[in-house]
């Protein structure tokens, strides 16, 4: 049987949350997929790069993961930093989601 684990996670700054990530590991197929939502307007710098960070850093895969996330269209601070952690990134449009898959980093 799969294993499968669910994580919430969530960018919060004075008791306001800013942003969350949801996401699903399947250990067994090493894949993991997230989803990612940001607070429309203006965000403090950072948060976008913060939400990337947390959630890769509490996932539970293996390095080389499949890793696919679906987060808002024309967000270049999530892919930026995507491309930073995770190197080359595929990416296309979904209506007003970016969908795109890369592989969790090697150690």
């Amino acid at each position: 049987m799969s294993k499968i684990d669910y994580k919430h996670i969530s960018v919060e700054r004075n008791g306001r949350v800013l942003a969350v990530a949801e996401v699903r590991t399947d250990a067994e197929h090493n894949v993991v997929s997230a989803s990612l939502h940001v607070e429309a307007g203006h965000l403090p710098m950072g948060i976008r790069t913060q939400l990337v960070d947390d959630f890769l850093a509490q996932t539970d895969a293996l390095p080389g993961a499949l890793l696919q996330v679906a987060l808002p269209a024309g967000d270049g601070e999530i892919l930026d930093r995507m491309r930073q952690r995770c190197g080359h990134i595929d990416t296309r449009a979904a209506g007003a989601t970016c969908l795109a898959a890369a592989h969790l980093p090697k150690l």
